[in-house]
C-alpha cells in the first residue's frame, strides 16, 4: 500500500471540499466526568497517543473504548487516568459526548489539551485528508472547551502560547503552521502564520520546550518514494536531514522531541511489509469474544482458509500466495500477476479460485475469474500449478466464491454494463452453463456463498446506484428471497461479506465506527473497500444488535452480526 501522502503535484491533487461553517465559543461541559460504565478492559478497543503531564500525575491518550450513539459516528475520544493507576478512580473522559477527538498534545504546564476534532458534525466520511478542527480544553475535567484553529490536525505544544499544527491547503501541499495562542478567558489563536513553504509535505509536527525555536517534521519530497524526519531551525530557515542520510529507503513518520531538547525520535518502517528475517507472515492476535472466534493476522490481502484449515491463500497485489496455516514452509508465490480475492473449493483438493487484472476497474475492464489447481503434494515448491481460465470476455469478471457441493460458482461481472451477480459451472466455467443471479443499473460484488449452500451474501449500491453507499444483502441461489442484512447509514459502507462455517453468523468490514485517528498518521493508507479488522454478524431474527470489533486507526471495521433469514 502507498503512504497517505503524495508526492504528485498540486494540479493532480484532488479537490478539497469547502469547509463547513463551524460554531465558535466554548462547548458546555454537559457530561459526567468519569464513564464508569465504559469497557476499559476491552481488548480490542484503541488506545493511542499517551501523553504524561509534565508532573507525571495523569496520562492522557485517545481510546475507543466507549461506542457511539449513531453509526458512522467515531467512537475516539480523549481520557485521562491518574498515574499510578487505581481500581478506585476510573479514567475521566475528557471529549463531550456525541463529539471525537484525535490527536490530543499536553501543553508543557499540564493545564491544556489541544486536539483535532470535527466537532458537532462528526466524520463526513473522508478517506485521506480528515477535515478536523483544533480545540483546547482543560486537562483536569474537559471544561473551557473552545475552538482555536479551523482547517488543522495534529496539534503540538512549544509553549503554553505556541502550537504547531498541520493542514492540507489549496495548494494541494501538507503543510506545518505556528499559531500563537491567548489563553485569557476565552483561548483563541492570536495569528497563524504557516512556517513551511508549498512544493513538499511536511505534517506531524512535533515541538518541544527543551529545543525553542526547533520543530520536527515528517516530509514527502518530490521525487521521493519515503517519508522521512527533518528538523526546522526556525530562526534561519534550515532543514536538517534526520533519517534520510542513514535510511534512505525505509519510512519515517511521527516524530516526536524529548523534554530537554536533546534527542528526537520517530516511527520507522524497516524494509516491505513487516520486515525482519524471515518476513512475518502469520500472526494470532487477542480475540476479544474468544468464545465466538479467533483473530489471525495474514500479511497479505484476501486471504481464504482450505476447507480442512491447513492452508491459506492470499494475494500481495500483485502475486497469489499460499502457506500453511501453522507458518512452517514459508510462503509459496502460485502465481506473479495481479489476482485479488482468494476462495477454495469444497470438493476439489487444492483448486483455489480468483480473478486476474486489474482491481478497482470499471465494468468493461479485462478481468477474468480463474482456478488455479495446485498439486496435492502441499510441501513440494516445485509441484506443478495450472490454471484454468472459466469466464469469457473479460468484462470484470470477479470475486468468485463456490457452492459448498462443488458444482456451481457465483461472481460478480459488467458484462451487462453494470456489476451484477451470476452463477456459472465449477469446474467448466461459463462453457458448462452460466445464468444471472442478479440484475439491475446498480453495482453487486463481493459475493460469498453460504457452507449450507441456503444463501449468497453480497455487498450492493442497489438502495442508492452510484451513490457510493454499500450494504450487505442476502439471496437465495435461485434468485428468491432478497433481502438486506446490514445498513451503514445512507452514506456508509458495508461490505465484503463472508459466511461462518455453520451458516450462521457473516463476517464483514465496515465504517459504521467511522475513524479513529488521522489516517495521515499511519504508515499505510487504508483502502474503505477492504483492509479491515473483523466484524460479524448472528444469522438470527434482527432484534439483535452487531457486535463492532474495533480496528487499529482505520476507518473500517469487521463486524460479527446476525443476519435474517435464518
Amino acid at each position: 500500500m502507498a503512504p497517505t501522502t503524495s508526492t504528485s503535484p498540486p494540479s493532480q491533487t484532488p479537490h478539497l471540499p469547502p469547509r463547513r461553517p463551524r460554531a465558535r465559543g466554548r462547548l458546555p461541559l454537559a457530561f459526567s466526568s468519569t464513564d464508569t460504565a465504559a469497557p476499559w478492559s476491552d481488548p480490542a478497543a484503541l488506545r493511542d497517543r499517551p501523553t504524561l503531564t509534565r508532573d507525571g500525575s495523569r496520562l492522557v491518550y485517545v481510546s475507543t473504548a466507549l461506542p457511539a450513539a449513531a453509526p458512522r459516528r467515531s467512537w475516539a475520544a480523549v481520557y485521562s487516568a491518574r498515574i499510578p493507576h487505581s481500581p478506585a478512580h476510573a479514567p475521566r473522559r475528557l471529549t463531550p459526548p456525541g463529539v471525537a477527538d484525535f490527536s490530543p498534545a499536553v501543553s508543557p504546564s499540564g493545564d491544556w489539551t489541544a486536539a483535532a476534532s470535527p466537532g458537532a458534525d462528526g466524520w463526513a466520511g473522508e478517506v485521506q485528508d480528515l477535515r478536523t478542527d483544533l480545540y483546547v480544553f482543560r486537562t483536569s475535567d474537559g471544561s473551557r472547551r473552545a475552538l482555536l484553529v479551523e482547517d488543522a490536525g495534529w496539534p503540538c505544544w512549544a509553549d503554553d502560547a505556541t502550537l504547531f499544527f498541520h493542514r492540507r491547503d489549496a495548494d494541494g501541499w501538507y503543510g506545518v503552521y505556528r499559531a500563537n495562542i491567548d489563553m485569557s478567558d476565552a483561548p483563541s489563536a492570536a495569528s497563524v502564520e504557516r512556517i513551511t513553504l508549498p512544493g513538499f509535505h511536511a505534517f506531524t509536527p512535533a515541538a518541544s520546550p527543551g529545543a525553542p525555536g526547533l520543530v520536527a517534521v515528517a516530509t514527502r519530497r518530490p521525487g521521493s518514494d519515503y517519508r522521512h524526519i527533518e528538523v526546522i531551525d526556525l530562526s534561519s530557515g534550515t532543514y536538517f536531514e534526520v533519517t534520510r542520510p542513514v535510511a534512505p529507503r525505509a519510512h519515517h513518520f511521527n516524530p516526536f522531541v524529548s523534554p530537554d531538547g536533546a534527542q528526537v525520535g520517530y516511527h520507522r518502517c524497516r524494509g516491505s511489509g513487516n520486515g525482519g528475517s524471515p518476513p512475518l507472515l502469520l500472526e494470532s492476535i487477542r480475540s476479544p469474544a474468544p468464545d465466538a472466534f479467533s483473530l489471525f493476522r495474514v500479511d497479505g490481502s484476501y486471504p481464504s482458509f482450505s476447507p480442512d484449515g491447513k492452508r491459506i491463500a492470499f494475494v500481495g497485489l500483485p502475486g497469489l500466495y499460499v502457506v500453511n496455516s501453522d507458518g512452517s514452509g514459508g510462503r509459496r508465490k502460485i502465481f506473479s500477476g495481479n489476482a485479488f480475492p482468494t476462495s477454495w473449493d469444497w470438493k476439489r483438493k487444492g483448486v483455489v479460485y480468483t480473478s486476474i487484472g486489474p482491481d478497482f476497474a470499471s465494468e468493461s475492464t479485462e478481468v477474468d475469474v480463474v482456478a488455479v489447481s495446485l498439486d496435492d503434494d502441499d510441501d513440494d515448491d516445485n509441484s506443478q500449478v495450472s490454471i484454468k481460465k472459466l469466464t469469457v470476455g473479460g468484462k470484470n469478471n470477479a470475486f468468485p466464491s463456490p457452492s459448498p457441493d462443488g458444482k456451481w460458482l457465483v461472481f460478480r461481472s459488467g458484462r451487462s454494463g453494470h456489476k451484477n451477480l451470476y452463477i456459472m459451472d465449477a469446474e467448466d466455467g461459463e462453457a458448462g452453463g452460466i445464468h444471472r443471479l442478479t440484475d439491475g443499473p446498480w453495482s453487486d460484488t463481493m459475493c460469498n456463498w453460504s457452507p449450507d449452500g441456503e444463501w449468497v451474501a453480497f455487498a450492493s449500491d442497489r438502495h442508492n446506484p452510484g451513490g457510493g453507499s454499500f450494504s450487505i444483502y442476502m439471496v437465495h441461489p435461485n434468485g428468491t428471497g432478497l433481502r438486506r442484512v446490514v445498513h451503514s447509514a445512507d452514506a456508509g459502507r458495508t461490505n465484503h461479506p463472508w459466511f461462518s462455517p455453520d451458516s450462521k453468523s457473516l463476517v464483514f468490514t465496515s465504517d459504521l465506527a467511522a475513524v479513529s485517528a488521522e489516517p495521515i498518521s499511519n504508515p499505510h493508507h487504508y483502502q474503505p473497500l477492504g483492509r479491515s479488522s473483523p466484524s460479524h454478524r448472528r444469522l438470527r431474527p434482527p432484534a439483535s444488535h452487531p457486535q463492532l470489533v474495533r480496528g487499529r486507526h482505520t476507518g473500517v471495521d469487521a463486524i460479527l452480526c446476525p443476519a435474517s433469514g435464518r
